[in-house]
């Protein structure tokens, strides 16, 4: 997908594409009432809730996360130069491309592991981070071990995560952010939940990082467990935390 195919409004609520067609709304479901402020993103909230993906990325992608989030992010922090080292089917990467944004991307399937220290040397200094890692082993993404996906056990899990936010901090402005999108899930050979989410915001401040805004819920619309059925009761999980963290 080419740059000029992509939109270029950020405060545009519609878009249009070669891919997608005619110009078409974007979907939303209704949310709370929220107060009026000054924001550049009046949309962003602690919950966000976009239907349509958008042209970011590939759908096909397993556990994909819509562009508008990152989008959103970027326009609201005023995001000058991203690191994005985990790029999955190139989401952030593609909004970048499209408003003109620096960005740095790489991914453990190109060669670059983001756990290793010497994936980030000689970059620029970055102002904005966004890590969208595995969800430990919900979804296998590669046979590669160094892919988080494949961690043998949820301290090494841990572990790497912890690298990679380390790594991360080796290039982040003074002043940057790093936004890390985590959900949690219910581990079958555990048996047990896994507050991936809580385990994140632990590693993150044991870091000296700090929340720069609140946690944005974020609904997973379109997500494959949706169109599943199952012979078991449980309660289902429609969304994953957006955390935003800044050096303390």
């Amino acid at each position: 997908m080419t740059q000029n195919q992509l939109t270029r409004n950020f405060s545009d609520d519609t878009y249009s594409t070669a891919r997608y067609g005619a110009r078409r709304p974007l979907l939303m479901v209704p949310l709370p009432r929220s107060p009026q402020t000054t924001s550049p993103v009046p949309q962003l909230t602690s919950l966000y809730s976009i239907v349509n993906r958008g042209p970011y990325g590939r759908a096909s992608y397993p556990g994909n996360c819509s562009g508008y989030l990152i989008r959103d992010l970027l326009r609201y922090f005023g995001a000058k130069q991203v690191l994005d080292p985990m790029t999955g089917s190139g989401t952030c990467r593609d909004v970048c491309r499209a408003f003109d944004i620096d960005c740095i991307s790489f991914d453990v399937k190109s060669g670059q592991d983001a756990c290793q220290p010497q994936s980030y040397e000689g970059l620029p200094p970055c102002d904005f981070v966004w890590l969208h890692p595995p969800y430990w082993r919900m979804i296998r993404y590669s046979e590669m071990p160094a892919c988080l996906s494949n961690a043998a056990t949820i301290e090494e899990f841990q572990n790497r995560l912890r690298s990679v936010v380390t790594n991360c901090l080796s290039i982040l402005a003074k002043r940057g952010k790093i936004a890390i999108l985590m959900g949690d899930y219910f581990d079958r050979q555990q048996r047990r939940q896994m507050p991936l989410a809580y385990f994140t915001k632990q590693i993150c401040l044991e870091l000296g990082l700090w929340p720069a805004c609140t946690d944005i819920v974020r609904f997973q619309h379109g997500n494959t467990s949706s169109s599943k059925s199952y012979n078991r009761s449980f309660i289902p999980g429609l969304h994953d935390i957006c955390m935003v963290m800044q050096r303390s």
